[in-house]
């Protein structure tokens, strides 16, 4: 039986949420990403790239080549809500799914021709995504993961494509050799070098040809260029870990701020961990300094998902880590060893008061955005930020934090 493999892929899926975010930027062009000049664009919108902006291109540059597009600079938090949203319908439709990044799907649908038909299936799937959600996506549907993603990639923006079993080559043919998945920036300029351009010269070529020029990924890029590719669909396993980190502007030494960052990267955290009724065992914070060496440390700890509980024990991490002679480049929180649960109660130390507070707080969160509510010692310390209001006109409720 020939396999049938869907992917599916949320088109510019950053800056389609913050479009769903704030309709004022439709149609507007957008660079989501670090707004310093050491920043990069994680993403951009497609009116940006006829300036020959893309991803991973530093914020200062792209600018520079389009000075109109707005600059956000996002939120993890907000963009991995929307992601869950859409792996949910995913996971309810499909029987066997891999979840590649937070915005690409693989899905294997071998054998539903017999029953409904795997095309009509995928297109129904993504008109239920895209009416549940908002989100524009993508598909791509073939015999294999490689060519279903160039189909994607080539049915974009927010449009699906079929090749069909036998027309894998004549379909990746008078493509560019940059469209093959691993063919990056050096490796395509190695190829144009010997002549390449078009994915059908290399079909035309004998596979230890471009053993001979690239080694053992000579091999992999000639099959793919083939249409070849065996790759099996990996099983979702839901994430074990949850992080955060900031890359500092200038590098510092000041203590005070790097209490406050931590205190609002760890409180976050947990926040994610309570809504998606998780608990961590193991705690770790990261530290890299100017001269870029970089260090860890980690603690376990009783499975809790709570800030009082959690904050005073990265700051514990943090004061035993850190190192007084050293300027600070980057700092970074991370939670491991996560199961499913809902916050315990510590008949020792928590009081009705501070869980109905929790519960208070969530709900703020939920409704207004997560940087709703924040410590106080973490107010000048935001670890996201958003060009535009996320609080919907409604300034954030500073929480006093009080020494026990």
């Amino acid at each position: 039986m020939n396999k049938t493999i869907l992917h599916l892929d949320l088109d510019t899926f950053f800056v389609s949420v913050e479009r769903l975010l704030d309709s004022r930027l439709k149609n507007k062009p957008i660079l989501v990403g670090g707004l310093s000049d050491r920043g990069v664009v994680a993403a951009c919108s497609y009116e940006t790239r006829g300036y020959g902006i893309h991803s991973g291109m530093p914020m200062k540059m792209a600018k520079e080549l389009c000075p109109e597009a707005i600059r956000i600079k996002g939120n993890a938090g907000t963009y991995s809500t929307h992601s869950n949203l859409v792996t949910e319908i995913v996971k309810e439709h499909v029987p066997l799914f891999e979840k590649s990044s937070i915005d690409e799907f693989y899905a294997d649908l071998t054998g539903m021709d017999r029953f409904f038909g795997s095309y009509k299936y995928a297109s129904e799937l993504r008109q239920k995504i895209i009416k549940e959600t908002g989100l524009p996506i993508s598909f791509g549907l073939s015999g294999n993961k490689v060519v279903s993603k160039v189909a994607t990639n080539e049915a974009k923006p927010n449009n699906q494509l079929k090749i069909d079993y036998g027309f894998e080559k004549p379909f990746l043919a008078p493509l560019s050799i940059k469209k093959i998945p691993m063919v990056g920036d050096k490796t395509y300029q190695i190829l144009r070098n010997l002549g390449l351009r078009k994915v059908g010269t290399i079909q035309e070529m004998p596979m230890d040809v471009m053993q001979r020029v690239l080694g053992k990924n000579g091999a992999v890029i000639w099959k793919r260029a083939n249409g070849i590719d065996h790759t099996p669909v990996i099983p979702f396993w839901e994430r074990k870990s949850i992080s955060t980190e900031r890359t500092f502007d200038k590098d510092t030494i000041d203590t005070v701020k790097l209490n406050g960052i931590l205190i609002a990267m760890t409180e976050n955290l947990a926040y994610q961990l309570r809504r998606g009724e998780k608990l961590t065992a193991c705690i770790a914070v990261r530290i890299r300094y100017s001269d870029f060496n970089t260090y860890s440390k980690q603690m376990r700890i009783p499975y809790t998902s709570a800030d009082h509980i959690l904050i005073p024990k990265i700051l514990e991490l943090f004061k035993t880590l850190y190192n007084r002679r050293l300027l600070v480049r980057l700092i970074g929180v991370r939670f491991t060893h996560l199961v499913s649960g809902n916050y315990q109660i510590n008949l020792f130390e928590d009081t009705e008061e501070a869980l109905n507070l929790y519960q208070a707080m969530d709900h703020i969160r939920k409704k207004y955005g997560d940087k709703s509510v924040i410590r106080a010692a973490a107010m000048d310390a935001r670890t996201i930020e958003r060009m535009h209001n996320p609080f919907n006109g409604q300034p954030p409720t500073i929480l006093a934090h009080r020494k026990q």
